[in-house]
């Protein structure tokens, strides 16, 4: 199941309100082999995900769209409107005014929405060329792609991209995905001995052998299936373990597959069939194991690709709390293989976005959706949370919009997070609280407040403000709230910069922590140092701080504040770097902690516990921090105090 690849044309030109639109209008659809689209299908546009589909008119031959399994090399799949009609009749024995179009084989396509489709093409002119089915704008919009196809050229040697990466590893054979056991039983035995092999085994199931006596109506199939649910249904119909043979509740005419088939041919299954185990068959026809649901997903949990096609296609909570699952899977295994922490944090960001997008689409109605905009702040507003220590999300309505249980959906919005693992905050900043879920025109009079008021809170909800990230919905609202931080800030006090910097010097540098450390390796001890405290804050407030002293309210992220910053002159690039890596270092380090703990909230490293060289790097980058917060107080004049 491939979602709507957005890196491909003709959906690479879309913005994001305009992907949140295709998203909301997209479903799977199945075709069998030979089966055709109805006239009620005749209102979509298709993309292929896998297999085949004709084109006819007049049982005259037009064309093929094929998916991605189609072909030795890397390609975008084939798409098609079905609602184009013929422009004339080439057979006068058909007075069908529309085309014909049939599943040469088993197909998953996703239908879009036409009128979706539609109403993006009146507003984005590259979407109408390119979906036009006149000849010279088509051709428009491919001169406009080859002026820039030497640009892009150097970075098809980089690597895989987005869309390679998910045919590469729907290609690739069943037999790469940790097969489970084969536990066979007779199907004589009773229900209670399988239930006994399955507790040896820690099995949820069993394979079931049918008796050779084809009076029993047993099927021709080689082996059968009794699962877990299966016992549980025997014992609700108040029938005997002990005597209840295996063959009254076996499940037999099991669908299989080969061992050299497909990971894509598994998932087509699988979803067909609504099944979640397939037996895997060798070259002899013998059972070499089984292809669990559950190893699918922990083998495609390394990959960023198929978690958000695990997202975009959850259709109820539960689906979504899978592909969370997979999200913390995959932080563990990009942690492990060494990936940088910044790439590995901006792809968490990301990937909980859409799940954030997937809950608020499950809760409201359509007219809730489209008059809000959903916001994440703090760490997560700036992609710089990955493990899942809280939310912070607002909810910004448009004027004038209102729904009698907007209250309702935002309690159940941040309590199924909480569900999902994501933590309620502490400080209330969520969309529940009233102050975080307003009209536009009363969010924006609240910022002009936080500007005029020297409590310590207010500062720390402008923080959380000025680190907000749009999420879902219009975000037209969020570009008008930055809007108007920039006027808020300009009708401030010339002093209030100073005066909202100075929190970065809260905390004390650890001037003499390594002269401490040096007697003690190799002794016990409890010098551990706070990685937010001495790193990540005075890093991430003091550059919030410049950013917002140069009206630099576009990008929420520290990352992308150094380099405005660098543009503005503020920091050459050296030093910008220097201070990225600093930061990402403490992010490193905090998660490398959090994992070996199984504690998320854990932020104390034991410096004992690191190398030779992660203490060498690490007393650095606390060298860097001291530096920066030197210069916080030289540039706003700060006692030293």
């Amino acid at each position: 199941m491939i979602p709507l690849d957005f890196t491909q044309p003709p959906f690479d030109v879309l913005s994001l309100a305009e992907r949140q639109s295709i998203r909301k209008h997209t479903q799977i659809r199945y075709l069998a082999a030979d089966e055709r689209l109805t006239s009620d299908d005749l209102l979509y546009f298709y993309v292929v995900i896998k297999g085949q589909i004709e084109q006819t008119y007049a049982d005259e031959f037009v064309a093929a769209y094929f998916g991605s399994n189609h072909s030795d090399h890397f390609h975008s799949n084939d798409w098609f409107d079905s609602r184009r009609t013929p422009k004339k009749a080439t057979n006068t024995r058909s007075p069908s005014s529309s085309y014909d179009y049939r599943a040469v084989e088993d197909t998953l396509l996703l239908q879009i929405d036409g009128t979706a489709i539609d109403k993006i093409s009146a507003q984005n002119h590259l979407v109408r060329q390119l979906l036009s089915d006149k000849l010279p704008e088509k051709l428009k919009a491919l001169q406009q792609r080859q002026s820039t196809k030497s640009q892009k050229l150097s970075l098809s040697h980089s690597g895989y991209t987005a869309q390679q990466e998910v045919q590469q590893i729907m290609l690739q054979p069943v037999t790469d995905v940790s097969l489970l056991p084969v536990h066979i039983v007779e199907a004589a035995s009773s229900l209670q001995q399988a239930a006994q092999v399955m507790t040896e085994a820690k099995m949820k199931h069993v394979l079931v052998r049918p008796l050779a006596d084809k009076a029993n109506n047993i099927s021709d199939s080689p082996l059968g299936i009794l699962t877990d649910t299966d016992v549980c249904r025997a014992v609700s119909d108040r029938q005997d373990p002990a005597t209840t043979p295996c063959q009254d509740y076996a499940s037999f005419n099991l669908r299989t597959i080969n061992a050299d088939s497909e990971i894509g041919d598994a998932l087509l299954t699988m979803t067909r069939y609504r099944i979640h185990r397939l037996p895997v068959l060798d070259d002899s026809g013998q059972v070499a194991g089984i292809l669990g649901q559950s190893n699918m997903l922990a083998y495609i949990g390394q990959h960023s690709q198929l978690i958000s096609i695990q997202i975009e296609q959850a259709k109820d909570f539960a689906s979504i709390d899978t592909a969370v699952e997979l999200i913390g899977r995959y932080i563990r295994a990009q942690q492990q293989n060494g990936v940088k922490i910044g790439n590995v944090s901006r792809m968490v960001q990301t990937l909980n976005a859409q799940v954030f997008t997937k809950l608020w689409q499950l809760i409201v109605p359509e007219e809730v959706f489209d008059n809000t905009c959903v916001i994440v702040m703090g760490s997560e507003g700036r992609g710089e949370q990955i493990m899942r220590t809280d939310q912070d999300n607002a909810l910004i309505i448009r004027d004038g919009f209102s729904h009698p249980n907007l209250a309702e959906f935002a309690d159940s919005f941040n309590q199924q997070l909480a569900a999902l693992g994501y933590p309620l905050c502490d400080g209330n900043i969520m969309m529940t609280n009233p102050m975080w879920r307003q009209p536009l025109q009363e969010f924006t009079a609240q910022i002009s407040r936080w500007f005029q008021n020297t409590d310590p809170m207010q500062a720390i909800y402008l923080s959380a403000i000025l680190d907000s990230e749009y999420v879902c919905g219009d975000e037209t609202l969020l570009t008008q709230v930055r809007e108007h931080l920039k006027v808020a800030h300009r009708h401030s006090d010339p002093m209030f910069v100073r005066q909202f910097a100075r929190a970065a010097l809260q905390f004390g540098d650890v001037n003499q922590w390594w002269q401490r450390l040096a007697p003690l390796l190799g002794k016990t001890n409890d010098a551990t140092i706070d990685l937010k405290k001495s790193g990540l804050f005075p890093l991430v407030h003091g550059i919030r701080s410049m950013a917002l002293e140069y009206d630099i309210l576009h990008v929420p992220s520290t990352r992308g504040r150094l380099r405005a910053l660098v543009q503005a002159g503020v920091f050459n690039q050296e030093r910008a770097t220097t201070l990225n890596e600093a930061l990402e270092f403490f992010m490193g380090q905090r998660l490398a902690v959090a994992l070996a703990t199984d504690n998320k909230y854990a932020r104390q490293v034991d410096p004992m516990t690191l190398s030779a060289l992660e203490r060498d790097v690490l007393k650095e980058c606390l060298s860097v921090v001291k530096s920066f917060k030197n210069q916080l107080r030289q540039h706003y004049q700060l006692e030293i105090g």
